[in-house]
């Protein structure tokens, strides 16, 4: 194709738009949008932004979108950056999808985006730096009289009680002493106890990983471990992972993402919350060199996370085996037991506040029976009963209590069902092993008890066809998919069969 070069003072300019309208005429295309397609980042989130003022209008552009930031762009997630939770939180629970379309028309390439809570009144580019501890401790601390006084620590230009020595917020009032143990997180309580005591420069359990469902006290474990560590004269590194997140894409904005490697590198012990939340395959990587090169170092490493860390599937591999190479510890469901004090204790603190606020104890009984979820819902039931109370001037009875908290009593879920405990249940139930499960073997003894697991892997887990395939030793999708198939139809026939992949059905959830 032939242009036709016309030598004027603009030259080169109009030889190149001459070229893109040309090219472009049969989808009569403005030349005008070309130099969008090659803008800057900044450029392009300021036309998110316009786009957001237009659709939304410029109240609610103005309530919640005007500070919020474009952090960078890594392996084309979009690092957003907000000054409080609050407004993190109202984000994602409103606006996440309208941000996440708009960002992905504005920025070529761009697949999904990530909201922090960014460092207030500390700039951006030196949270790297702040990965050392805020103030330099001559002599460890080791005594609680030899402590910070709560005067000292809130003098800290802070928004929270405590900060910890990557600027990620601590709650003081999560300490081990708050920590109420049961059957269900002594374990985790007693690994976390230990790590906690141990000299700096030792690794009892390297790494120490965590895994529970929402409101079961991990954080509360992780922070606790913190708290104390840094009271010994440790240097601690707490992170969430958005936290972690940012911290890594500040770094390479600021171009000083080395000094954010050898700083995460100098420290006595990392703990990194709710880590199925970390994404990106640069800050993945790095995520991993770190824990490698900690752990070669001799310095403790904990995790938390919401499942078992072979089920982490958006995790590097090379993550979840060197996670799942440690302690690894589950906090269990609350019983009814340990329920009934972690409400004692919040009614306790209420009352300590409230002088005049009352609960019977039988009132108190039947709300730790009922609200059978997690810790979190436990808080929730003793605000309700607050609220009555001192709003209505009336005494908390069972009628009131049932009507206060009738929200939070609902059909408790199924217990998650984890491919790991089909298998070991499926092999005892048919006096085979696990291995035999997952091995080659062909033999009748084998087949059946294999099939019928992975029919109740496809029935009873969100799992895909190729991940069960996966977990029984490597096999294809269309394995899996016969043996569902083989098992649907065989228990329509066999009524005993029927029975027996029902019982194990309920075994399972129970």
């Amino acid at each position: 194709m032939m242009f036709e070069r016309r030598q004027t003072s603009e030259g080169v300019e109009v030889v190149a738009s001459s070229m893109v309208a040309t090219l472009a005429e049969p989808a009569r295309q403005p030349a005008a949008e070309v130099p969008a397609l090659q803008a800057s980042p900044s450029d392009a989130w300021d036309r998110v932004r316009r786009r957001l003022r237009a659709e939304l209008g410029e109240d609610v552009f103005s309530s919640w979108f005007a500070r919020v930031e474009l952090g960078g762009i890594v392996d084309g997630v979009a690092y957003l950056t907000v000054p409080t939770r609050f407004l993190k939180s109202w984000l994602e629970a409103h606006y996440a999808e309208r941000l996440r379309v708009n960002c992905m028309a504005e920025l070529p390439g761009l697949n999904g985006i990530m909201l922090s809570v960014r460092q207030v009144s500390r700039d951006a580019t030196q949270a790297p730096a702040e990965i050392v501890p805020l103030r330099s401790r001559p002599a460890a601390v080791t005594s609680p009289e030899a402590r910070p006084a709560p005067a000292e620590i809130a003098a800290e230009p802070c928004e929270r009680d405590l900060v910890d020595a990557c600027g990620t917020m601590l709650d003081r009032r999560m300490n081990f002493q708050a920590f109420i143990v049961g059957k269900s997180n002594q374990l985790a309580f007693a690994a976390a106890e230990r790590i906690a005591a141990a000299p700096a420069g030792t690794a009892p359990y390297n790494p120490l990983y965590i895994h529970a469902g929402v409101g079961l006290g991990k954080t509360h474990l992780l922070q606790a471990i913190a708290q104390e560590a840094r009271g010994q004269g440790k240097r601690v590194a707490y992170f969430t992972a958005d936290r972690f997140m940012y911290g890594f894409v500040a770094a390479l904005k600021s171009q000083t993402a080395l000094a954010f490697k050898e700083k995460l590198r100098g420290i006595d012990l990392l703990i990194v919350d709710d880590v199925q939340f970390i994404q990106g395959k640069s800050i993945q990587q790095e995520f991993g060199h770190t824990i490698n090169a900690l752990i070669d170092a001799g310095k403790q490493i904990v995790v938390a996370g919401d499942r078992l860390a072979n089920d982490l599937e958006a995790l590097d591999e090379r993550i979840r085996s060197r996670l799942g190479g440690g302690l690894v510890v589950e906090v269990g469901d609350l019983d009814e037991a340990l329920r009934a004090r972690i409400l004692a204790s919040r009614l306790e603190a209420l009352h300590a506040a409230h002088p005049n606020f009352h609960v019977n104890p039988d009132v108190a009984a039947y709300v730790a029976r009922v609200v059978a979820t997690n810790g979190r819902d436990l808080d929730g039931a003793a605000n309700r009963l607050l609220a009555h109370a001192t709003l209505s001037g009336q005494a908390v009875t069972l009628e009131t209590a049932e009507a206060a908290i009738r929200d939070l009593v609902r059909t408790r879920e199924p217990r998650r069902v984890k491919i790991e405990d089909i298998q070991k249940l499926v092999a005892t139930r048919y006096n085979v092993s696990r291995a035999d499960i997952l091995s080659e073997r062909r033999t009748a003894a084998v087949v059946k008890p294999r099939q019928i697991a992975m029919y109740l892997s496809k029935a009873l887990t969100p799992r895909s066809l190729p991940e069960i395939g996966r977990r029984f030793g490597g096999r294809d999708h269309t394995t899996v998919l016969h043996a569902v198939r083989k098992i649907e139809k065989a228990i329509t026939e066999d009524r005993s069969l029927h029975d027996e992949v029902d019982l194990l059905k309920r075994m399972l959830q129970e």
